[in-house]
């Protein structure tokens, strides 16, 4: 019989922000620091992306990547 690993919410959540960092890198050519950096700055993390999970996580990736950076350019316009 094989070992279930059973992770928690939270990290399921935090490997859906790495995933959202990483498609917007990707989309931008950028690194993911870069990204990482931005978003942290304007606090898109923690008040957009985990507040929003539940509804982020159905997108595909490449309507995450666009919506990430349309947020992203948005947020930034109004710091």
């Amino acid at each position: 019989m094989e070992n279930i690993i059973e992770i928690s919410k939270t990290q399921v959540i935090m490997a859906f922000v790495a995933t959202c960092i990483e498609t917007t890198a990707r989309l931008l050519n950028v690194s993911y620091k870069d990204v990482y950096q931005r978003m942290k700055k304007v606090g898109i993390i923690e008040h957009y992306i985990i507040p929003h999970y539940e509804v982020l996580h159905s997108e595909s990736r490449d309507n995450l990547a666009e919506g990430m950076v349309e947020c992203l350019n948005n947020w930034e316009e109004k710091k």
